[in-house]
């Protein structure tokens, strides 16, 4: 019981645990912080991955418009609801059922 009363009481032991407790606990770069870090690039790469899909599928469409005119003819009617003069145009909104 002494001996372990002589390793609590030792300088170098004291010194270290006291720089570990403020490394984990009251630096800059503690624990709670690296873990907010870490949860933070974990959703902006998640972010990061969404938008590469939605521009390739952008430039996808972007491709298709340049290149052919009733792709056009086709994305003007479907997205931003353009019709010709003698037309009618009747957007149908499905909803999900909830049970």
């Amino acid at each position: 019981m002494n001996r372990l009363f002589d390793i609590f009481r030792n300088k170098y032991f004291l010194s270290t645990a006291a720089f570990a407790v403020w490394m984990l606990f009251f630096d800059k770069n503690d624990m709670l912080s690296q873990y907010e870090y870490r949860t933070e690039v974990h959703k902006l790469q998640q972010e990061k991955d969404f938008y590469e899909i939605e521009t390739a599928k952008v430039k996808k469409d972007l491709n298709e418009l340049n290149t052919n005119l009733n792709t056009a003819e086709k994305f003007a009617r479907e997205k931003y609801f353009m019709k010709k003069d003698n037309e009618d145009v009747f957007v149908i909104i499905r909803e999900d059922a909830k049970d």
